[in-house]
C-alpha cells in the first residue's frame, strides 16, 4: 500500500500463523495516520484483513493507493463542510475504514472484490475513483 498524500510506502506481512504482528500493526496504524493532523488511531484489524483478502481476490501486483485511513475528529469536520458525502460520524474517525485505489482495477472491480468479503460497508466512488472498506455494518452504496 502506498500513501497517495505522503508518498509512503508499506508492503508487510502482518499476520503469521494465526497471529498479528505487533510490530507489523504499529507500522499499519503509523502509516493511516491521519496526514492532517499526525494523528494516529489503532486501526481496527478487521478492516486491514477485508483489505488484504480484497486484494487477494483481485490477484493484483500493485499496491493500494491509500486516500485516507484515519481521520481525527478535525479532519471529518473540515470534510464533511466540503462534502455531503462525509458522514458525521464517519467510521474513519473510530479507525475502521478507508478509501482505496487501485490504478490496474476499476471501481466496480475492487468494490466487488470488498463485497465479496462480506466483512463490512463498501461504497463505490466511481467519479473519484476509489473505494470505501470498512468493517461495520455490512452494506454497499455508490455507483
Amino acid at each position: 500500500m502506498y500513501s497517495g498524500r505522503t508518498g509512503e510506502r508499506i508492503d508487510m506481512i502482518y499476520w503469521i500463523e494465526g497471529k498479528y504482528v505487533p510490530e507489523a500493526v504499529k507500522e499499519i496504524n503509523h502509516f493511516m495516520r491521519d496526514w492532517r493532523t499526525d494523528g494516529v488511531k489503532s486501526m481496527d484489524l478487521r478492516t486491514i484483513d477485508i483489505m488484504s483478502a480484497a486484494h487477494n481476490l483481485l490477484d493484483a501486483s500493485e499496491p493500494y493507493m491509500l486516500l485516507s485511513g484515519y481521520r481525527s475528529p478535525q479532519t471529518n469536520a473540515m470534510l464533511r463542510s466540503r462534502s455531503r458525502a462525509v458522514a458525521k460520524n464517519s467510521l474513519h474517525v473510530k479507525g475502521q475504514a478507508a478509501d482505496l485505489r487501485l490504478s490496474s482495477r476499476s471501481v466496480a472491480q475492487v468494490a466487488r472484490a470488498a463485497q465479496a468479503c462480506k466483512g463490512g460497508g463498501v461504497g463505490k466512488y466511481s467519479r473519484s475513483n476509489f473505494v470505501h472498506m470498512d468493517c461495520g455494518v455490512v452494506r454497499t452504496w455508490g455507483r
